[in-house]
């Protein structure tokens, strides 16, 4: 019988590695000190984030700007004073009936209703009056992959910051640093990808090569200092490796590892979790605060993933987050629709989250204009000339259409969700 003891690790072999992280003599660490340096040290960084990200601030902003989006915000701000949203238990009484009062709801299993990607703000604000009108739930998590300087230009940045407050719910925005996009001159940022056409030979991840994780770290604290974005998407080991290593130093950071990260496997799973163990605070809290899978795991590998989060005492730290539905074109062979598989989870896999990222098959298909991953690197300029800004829009809402079909399943099954927290009361 083969002696599984002999994977201990050897407490000298620990020690040899954190005696490199903390050598003088280090140039990957130097480098990270000195850029946190350069942003006014730890401390002065986090204050500036928790200072900025104040609504009442983020709202100042946008009103030296003259933005209009100031009336949308407070737009919103009265819809969720007058609680005009549908409540938690009267979306459970017109999908149950009757069976309502005799269902009883464990909410520690609720799924985290999550969209993806809301690209621009006013998207938000047709959703919102959507679900108003039609009794429907707002996601309690938003991913977002436009291109950062673009929606900083046109202030979304902030008016989507200050929404998320108002709704209570998470949000993600991805870094322009991984070099998908062009720079100023239209070349690309990352030589090694030129953009979305050539993202294939990257498998492992995207491609971040050289100093790429020190300058996605810059652009990081550039945002997290400017408007109080504490979110981020992850996509490669070592912009996730200098993740760790920022949070661990005492930067209130968070990120969220990309589907694009590639981990497909049990084992990937146990890498990562496992060096977010060993980079973890004394309180035990990590910067990882969304682990998304592959789109082709199963299910048996996600309920791998829970048990090795939980065995790292992980489970209310990392979500897992798992693709319901993907863009109907240019990312997965369709048809793909996970929806029965996560039915099948949700009663006994806590902190997951059902990303949502397409509309139903049916409504695809139906779609003159379907769903285009590919269109999440085009730019505003470019989906406005060619005509294309109304179906982008309803492939949007197409998708929220997917993540109120996830929550009605859910329900009928006695199963629990996360909405927005602060538009739907109990």
């Amino acid at each position: 019988m083969i002696d599984r003891k002999k994977l201990r690790i050897d407490n000298d072999r620990l020690r040899e590695i954190y005696e490199i992280f903390l050598a003088d003599d280090n140039p990957l660490v130097n480098d990270l000190l000195m850029l946190i340096d350069k942003y006014g040290g730890i401390d002065e960084i986090n204050r500036k984030a928790e200072e900025v990200r104040k609504l009442d601030n983020l709202i100042a902003m946008l009103e030296v700007k003259n933005s209009p989006y100031v009336r949308d915000l407070e737009w919103l701000q009265e819809q969720k004073d007058s609680h005009a949203f549908i409540s938690i238990s009267d979306y459970r009484q017109k999908i149950l009936g009757d069976k309502f009062k005799s269902t009883k709801f464990d909410e520690s299993f609720a799924v985290t209703l999550e969209i993806s990607a809301c690209q621009y703000f006013p998207w938000l604000i047709a959703e919102t009056k959507q679900a108003i009108e039609k009794s429907e739930l707002m996601p309690s998590r938003f991913i977002r992959v436009r291109k950062m300087d673009e929606q900083t230009a046109d202030n979304d940045v902030i008016a989507f910051a200050a929404a998320m407050q108002i709704f209570g719910s998470s949000y993600v925005e991805t870094l322009d640093t991984k070099g998908t996009y062009p720079g100023p001159d239209g070349a690309p940022v990352n030589i090694h990808l030129g953009g979305p056409s050539t993202i294939t030979g990257y498998f492992g991840g995207v491609g971040m090569p050289n100093k790429f994780p020190l300058k996605w770290a810059d652009e990081f604290l550039h945002y997290y200092t400017t408007y109080g974005i504490t979110q981020v998407l992850n996509i490669n080991p070592g912009s996730v490796l200098v993740g760790y290593m920022m949070h661990k130093l005492g930067i209130d950071m968070e990120f969220k590892i990309s589907v694009f990260m590639g981990n497909d496997n049990p084992y990937a799973c146990l890498w990562t979790l496992m060096t977010a163990k060993l980079f973890s605070r004394d309180d035990g809290t990590s910067p990882l605060i969304g682990f998304n899978l592959s789109n082709s795991v199963d299910n048996e590998t996600i309920e791998l993933a829970a048990q090795i989060r939980k065995a790292f005492d992980f489970e209310d730290v990392v979500r897992i987050e798992h693709h319901i539905t993907e863009t109907y074109k240019s990312i997965v062979r369709q048809p793909y629709d996970r929806l029965s598989e996560l039915l099948d989870l949700a009663d006994h896999v806590k902190n997951i989250s059902a990303k949502h990222e397409g509309g139903t098959l049916s409504i695809e298909a139906s779609r003159d204009y379907p769903s285009d991953i590919l269109d999440y690197f085009r730019t505003k300029e470019d989906i406005i000339q060619a005509g294309h800004m109304p179906m982008h829009l309803q492939n949007y809402l197409d998708k929220h259409h997917s993540v109120n079909r996830t929550a009605e399943e859910l329900t009928k099954r006695g199963l629990t969700f996360l909405a927005a927290p602060n538009l739907h009361m109990p």
